[in-house]
């Protein structure tokens, strides 16, 4: 036993529990390897989010061992029921206990008890050897310890997820149930447990059970007043009485079965708790391979003793990784020698730090420059300013440049005028290629992930949160460490991630489409996009004098005044004052989701005010106010952030704002927010839009006769597909049939089953959507073989490719949940059409960036938003450039159908 002190906290850590706690809590997460890592992610997350909460002196760990307990001895059916854990759950236990040893904890085991058992003798045998004068935590992710609680135990649990976190104490305890900690034994040998397969007493249901534990006090006495031969009818109904006695032996057994042994024979001896940098190396080295370097930060610091921190070159790198020579040049004699040498590279490493993160903004303080492994320069802004032989280098077509992220360093050089040229090599990019299923592609991530080396936090240097400051108001020397180790780590990542571009038949696609498609991206962010805010400005205002008339409207209907936003509140109104159908229920009642209240529009009129309410609150908060606050005020202009390493697909994404989701054309306010988005005086903005594009693609991939023909005659796809599925020829077909069959085409192309086709057509049923999935591959016979071959390909390869060799990679396929495969078949299928789709239209920007370069007073390309690209073109030009966009658009890739683009043009974005 460890020495007794009175400020001892011990925590003991329930391993199984929170094992099947993270498990599910994280559904997929699968290592580069296709390892699976969703358990012990979220155990170890719960760990040391626990040991930062409770600050224990002492920790130990439980885990169950495999095979019978003494509880399977007493009653074989025991845990009968429970349905076997997925294998991908079972293989992660190892690797758990690994992470366990690592974090220099103890773990106690031992045959023929589980380790509630274990932790309630433990935690016994500590509260009697420190005369309960200590605290003892048993971190779990169920409630079965309850029990344990007393004065000196508390149990640690998750209330959702797997960071909202509660103590109970016997006083919670007691709150909650309304017993007290060992009265939840009886309560539960009455109710019983489902998932352990303890049957209680049958019919006894929470309430009664716990109504008559507080009336009784005790399973023991409740029989006790049963067999007395007192008339209990004022305490226990007739039926609940009957049920008892006929119930008794499995109430007695239950009682057995949910009781934890404090009797273990295990001997406890937990020693003080150390995490020192001796044991840094060895979690480090599990992290690594399990690619887990978002958690490095979270390890508990709080135990590494402060003079071995002090005693490192670079506090918070760590990891070996050899020479790290960096110098800080500032000044123009330190820079000649240097310079000597960067003249005569064929590429180097650039990278630039800044005072703030906004590209369009954001002032370069200095660069790094790298060519050699374990050296690095870092040149202060006022030198690169004096140096133009340093500026014609950064400039020089010859000399390739290699970044992180190099379209940032692209757009923040030349706000001073700096041109960088030619980017040919981006490690961010590079990563993204090779997984684009995850998003760790981050600098720390791939210096972790292939090196086990941990790089000094951005943090170290400019704090966070309130107390943040800008990288300008840095000591120099700091800056230049932080910025060297940058380039260095760039240049060391290069030649690893060329190596497996190569390997992975991805270099072309990399050299010819995401490559040269930084600086188009980098030139469409310069320019941004004008925006009238006096039009926004009277639209939010339009849009809060609706708001009010909708709540006022709203309020009417419901009787009463209350809180649209809660939806506990709506739920009370909705389903307990109004009476309407109850929605689905979920965790906190029934369902106020949009779905659900879909269903309920014509059951009473607050339904659609609500959904009404809902969509214009939305416009206000995420456009018609946020749109505004983006405007830069030096520009006048909106000027978003493309990013070509989010979407798995290989299609770009925006942020500020997301252009993806700025509404299209429709009724209400929603329609008139693109209006918003205008052209600069003497010009208008031209859109080219690819026209049904995914579907020649599919029309392409599948070698389908009868799609394809479609295409080559110039027809209507959707009413070809109407005529099918509703077997009426073309002639024929309604409006109505050819908006369902748009549904179907572009359903079946992402896995739509007859359920969710039912869902989205009106008035269908699942099984007449089957029909039309069916009749849908009776026309179409070639697309439904491809899809199948797809299916199979990702079942048996865990990774799809598309015609230009783009990968992506499904580890998830592999897992034992259906619903998870299910969800990567979709997934796969879908790939190679959409990232075709992605690779066409950013082969057509880098060959209209080339054909448009110098002609920025007649034209400029503005904007990529799905299928479209927008222009902003010198009125009376128009058809000029028109006539040169389309063909580039429409051969960029040649398809074995027609690639059709469609032209449109006028002053705003809304009115074209």
């Amino acid at each position: 036993m460890a020495k007794k002190t009175h400020n001892s906290r011990y925590l003991l850590i329930d391993g199984n529990a929170l094992v099947h706690r993270g498990f599910h809590a994280i559904p997929s997460l699968s290592t580069k390897s296709g390892e699976p890592t969703n358990a012990v992610y979220g155990f170890t997350m719960i760990l040391l989010k626990a040991i930062k909460d409770l600050k224990p002196t002492h920790i130990a760990c439980s885990f169950d061992l495999k095979g019978p307990t003494f509880r399977h001895q007493e009653y074989a059916e025991y845990k009968a029921h429970r349905v076997s854990a997925p294998d991908e759950l079972y293989e992660q236990f190892d690797r758990v206990k690994e992470v366990v040893r690592a974090l220099n904890i103890p773990i106690y085991e031992i045959e023929g008890f589980e380790a509630d058992d274990v932790l309630g003798t433990m935690a016994k045998q500590i509260c009697e050897h420190n005369k309960n004068e200590c605290d003892v935590m048993i971190a779990t992710g169920d409630l079965d310890t309850l029990q344990l609680v007393n004065k000196c135990v508390k149990v640690y649990t998750l209330r959702k997820g797997l960071t909202d976190t509660t103590i109970y104490d016997e006083a919670a305890v007691e709150e909650r149930y309304g017993l007290t900690p060992p009265q939840m034994i009886d309560y539960k040998a009455l109710r019983g447990d489902p998932s352990d397969n303890i049957k209680g007493v049958k019919g006894i249901g929470e309430k009664t059970a716990g109504d008559l534990i507080k009336e009784f006090g005790s399973l023991s006495e409740l029989y006790k007043a049963i067999k007395s031969g007192k008339d209990l009818g004022d305490k226990i109904k007739p039926r609940p009485l009957k049920l008892l006695i006929e119930g008794e032996e499995d109430a007695r057994m239950s009682y057995m079965l949910s009781t934890i042994i404090t009797e273990v024979p295990i001997e406890v001896n937990i020693p003080p708790y150390e995490f020192t940098s001796s044991h840094l190396d060895g979690i480090m080295s599990i992290f690594q391979e399990l690619e887990f370097r978002s958690l490095l930060d979270k390890l508990p610091k709080n135990y590494i003793p402060q003079k071995e921190v002090v005693e490192q070159k670079t506090p918070t790198s760590s990891g070996a990784i050899g020479k790290q020579d960096y110098q800080l040049i500032e000044s123009i004699s330190k820079l000649g020698p240097v310079l000597k040498k960067l003249a005569k590279q064929k590429e180097f490493v650039i990278d630039s730090e800044t005072d703030q993160l906004n590209p369009i903004d954001a002032k370069v303080i200095g660069i790094s420059l790298c060519w050699e492994e374990g050296e690095a320069y870092y040149v202060t802004a006022d030198v690169i300013s004096e140096s133009k032989e340093l500026q014609a280098i950064l400039a020089d077509p010859k000399i390739g440049k290699i970044g992180q992220n190099i379209k940032y360093d692209i757009q923040t050089l030349a706000n001073s005028d700096w041109k960088l040229s030619p980017a040919i090599f981006d490690t961010m990019l590079a990563s993204y290629l090779l997984d684009a299923g995850t998003r760790q592609h981050s600098l720390t991530n791939l210096a972790f992930n292939r090196f086990g080396y941990q790089m000094q936090p951005i943090e170290d240097l400019i704090g966070k949160g309130k107390g943040q400051i800008s990288m300008r108001d840095v000591p120099v020397e700091k800056v230049s460490w932080y910025a060297a180790e940058d380039a260095d780590i760039t240049f060391r990542l290069k030649e690893l991630l060329a190596r497996d571009l190569k390997e992975e038949g991805l270099l072309k696609i990399f050299e010819e489409i995401e490559v040269p498609l930084v600086p188009v991206l980098a030139r469409m962010e310069r320019w941004g996009i004008k925006v009238d805010a006096s039009l926004l400005e009277k639209l939010s205002k339009q849009a809060a004098s609706e708001l009010t008339d909708l709540e006022s409207e709203i309020y009417k209907q419901a009787g009463e005044k209350f809180n649209i936003n809660s939806p506990k509140q709506l739920q009370e109104i909705l389903y307990e004052k109004l009476e309407l159908t109850a929605g689905k229920k979920n965790k906190t009642g029934r369902s106020t989701a949009a779905g659900e209240l879909e269903k309920l529009r014509d059951d009473h009129p607050i339904v659609d005010l609500i959904l009404k309410y809902r969509e214009l609150s939305k416009l206000q908060s995420t456009y018609l106010e946020a749109l505004p606050k983006l405007v830069n005020a030096r520009t006048n202009r909106i000027h978003t952030n493309y990013n070509q390493t989010i979407a798995a697909t290989g299609r770009l994404s925006s942020i500020d704002p997301n252009l993806q989701n700025i509404p299209v054309k429709g009724d209400g306010l929603g329609s008139q927010i693109r209006q918003a988005f205008v052209a600069e005086d003497g010009f208008n903005l031209v859109a080219l839009d690819y026209s049904q594009i995914e579907l020649r693609i599919v029309a392409h991939l599948a070698k389908d006769k009868n799609m394809s023909d479609v295409f080559l005659n110039n027809g209507d796809i959707h009413t070809r597909t109407a005529s099918a599925v509703f077997e009426v020829s073309e002639d024929k077909v309604t409006p109505d049939m050819r908006r369902d069959a748009k549904v179907i085409n572009f359903g079946i192309l992402y896995g739509l089953s007859s359920f969710g086709l039912s869902a989205r057509i009106s008035e269908v049923s699942q099984g007449s959507a089957k029909d039309f999935i069916d009749k849908y591959f009776e026309a179409y016979p070639e697309v439904y073989a491809f899809l199948e071959k797809t299916k199979m390909q990702v079942r048996e390869n865990a990774f799809v490719t598309n015609e230009l060799g783009r990968v992506r990679k499904f580890p998830e396929i592999k897992s034992s949940q259906y619903f998870i495969r299910q969800a990567a078949e979709r997934a796969a299928v879908n790939f190679p059409i959409q990232s075709m789709n992605a690779d066409i239209i950013k082969k057509a920007m880098i060959e209209i960036h080339e054909l448009i370069l110098g002609h920025d007073d007649e034209i400029r390309m503005l904007l990529q938003v799905h299928d479209e690209l927008v222009f902003e073109i010198k009125q009376g030009e128009e058809k000029k450039w028109i006539k040169k966009l389309k063909p580039i658009m429409e051969n960029s890739i040649k398809l074995s159908v027609p690639i059709i683009v469609e032209a449109k043009s006028g002053p705003n974005w809304g009115e074209m």
